[in-house]
């Protein structure tokens, strides 16, 4: 075929590299579209062999495909992918179609080629992502899973499937619904009510007990996600974690708590109830009785605040919208009943709604009477609410003598936890993991308030400030 030919002309606006090759593979004619797709000039191919540009590792079975077709007595069309060799020595992925179909008027048989390198590429990178995928997935202790939109075909999960949940994989991909069987039949209704959630396209978070082998003993934490295309679901995947470990703490947590707060409590009455007694049989040892109702109504409000504290990293409840300055408001007016004797300014309020767990209003109380409850005299307090960019911050400043550093610590979390009996009561503890649980955070400056003189820096005067993110909207 000429170049000069209508026909060659039309194909020399083609995009895919359309060539002639004979019975041996050489080229006999090659359109324009090879110079953008392997820099070679057309001229430059015709009467070459074909196959001495396949890379090495595909020649021979190109060649073989080609062979095969044109010998073929019925009409046949192949395609085969092989990288092609360009002008500068690098590398094309080219996808060729062909068919043993000749013609008198063809100098050979047709071949059409077009580059495939970056669908390849794309491919193998996938290829690659998915083998890390699953090697990560086949050493993982947790399950990774992935189920179709109904729930009645597994598309995948790892070997840790059958050690949690005590069930066959094989079972599962065979029969979907198995899965409930490994679940304890007083969670099932749940965890149905769940996958009903996700094929609606709602994520779930939650935990159940699992494996049968083992009368359900196990607890696992479960987070679902729906995967969507166009705005319906396709696919459910999530993972599973066994959690029974932490379940069995946190049960004999309050076990250890129950027990200690009964038993200190009823132990705390008898003192009390004594002291009573003697205050009225012996009344100059009044002295002596203060000193020890104090000490023991101390440790009977420690006590209460270790509930508070034990309920609240035992609970796994999520965080929810706060109305902070109301929560503010509440606890200003409960602190200046227990202390009248003192004064709480409050400054500016922003109102403002922060994402966060229900014990901050815990934790507010605690930051506005701590204060009270470390002075000998009237102190002041001042309680302010900014909202910011990020969120919002609750600032609350006294006038006392800095906080020691090992309480500022503990409100910072820098605190060592081995060192908590040093610090001088699970108040600030009790704040800081309201905080945390919040996914807010603690800052603290000592000595910000002025000295006798009426100078800055004076070493007297504390600020802690709470920031807190914001409800979503």
């Amino acid at each position: 075929m000429s170049r000069s030919d209508p026909h060659g002309l039309l194909l020399d606006q083609a995009q895919d590299k359309v060539a002639l090759l004979d019975d041996e593979g050489t080229y006999t004619y090659v359109n324009a579209a090879a110079e953008g797709i392997l820099g070679f000039e057309p001229d430059e191919l015709v009467g070459t062999n074909a196959f001495e540009y396949v890379h090495p590792d595909e020649r021979e079975a190109v060649r073989r495909t080609f062979e095969e077709a044109i010998r073929t007595d019925e009409f046949t069309e192949v395609t085969t992918e092989y990288r092609h060799r360009t002008r500068d020595g690098s590398w094309v992925w080219l996808e060729s179609r062909m068919s043993n179909l000749t013609d008198g008027e063809l100098d050979g048989f047709v071949v059409s080629s077009r580059d495939i390198t970056d669908r390849v590429e794309a491919e193998r990178e996938r290829e690659a992502a998915t083998a890390h995928l699953r090697e990560i997935a086949a050493v993982s202790s947790d399950v990774l899973w992935m189920f179709d939109a109904d729930w009645s075909e597994l598309l995948f999960a790892n070997p840790a499937y059958e050690d949690i949940y005590g069930a066959s994989l094989d079972e599962v991909r065979g029969d979907p619904s198995t899965f409930l069987d490994a679940v304890h039949p007083d969670d099932r209704a749940a965890v149905k009510e769940a996958m009903e959630a996700l094929s609606a396209g709602s994520s779930v978070d939650m935990e159940y007990r699992v494996n049968a082998a083992e009368n359900y003993k196990r607890w696992v934490w479960v987070q679902g996600e729906p995967i969507t295309e166009d705005g319906e679901v396709v696919r459910i995947t999530g993972f599973t974690k066994d959690v029974t470990d932490r379940r069995r703490r946190e049960r004999q947590l309050v076990v250890m708590d129950n027990l200690l707060r009964h038993n200190l409590r009823n132990d705390l009455n008898i003192v009390l109830g004594t002291v009573e007694e003697l205050e009225a049989e012996v009344p100059e040892s009044a002295e002596h009785t203060a000193v020890i109702r104090r000490v023991g109504e101390s440790l009977l409000d420690t006590a209460q605040k270790e509930r508070e504290v034990i309920e609240l990293i035992t609970d796994q409840r999520e965080t929810d919208a706060i109305d902070l300055r109301g929560v503010i408001e509440e606890a200003v007016e409960t602190v200046r009943g227990r202390y009248p004797e003192g004064s709480i300014a409050v400054g500016d309020l922003d109102a403002v709604v922060v994402d966060g767990r229900c014990e901050l209003r815990s934790a507010v109380i605690e930051l506005l009477e701590n204060p009270f409850q470390h002075s000998d005299g009237a102190p002041t307090v001042t309680v302010g609410l900014r909202r910011t960019e990020a969120g919002a911050e609750l600032v609350v400043e006294d006038d006392l003598p800095p906080i020691p550093a090992v309480e500022v610590d503990v409100l910072t979390g820098d605190h060592d936890m081995s060192q908590v009996y040093h610090s001088s009561g699970l108040g600030f503890w009790l704040v800081y993991w309201s905080v945390e649980l919040s996914n807010g955070n603690v800052s603290v400056d000592v000595g910000t308030g002025e000295d006798a003189r009426g100078r800055g820096g004076g070493g007297r005067g504390n600020r802690i400030t709470v920031s807190l993110p914001l409800a979503s909207e």
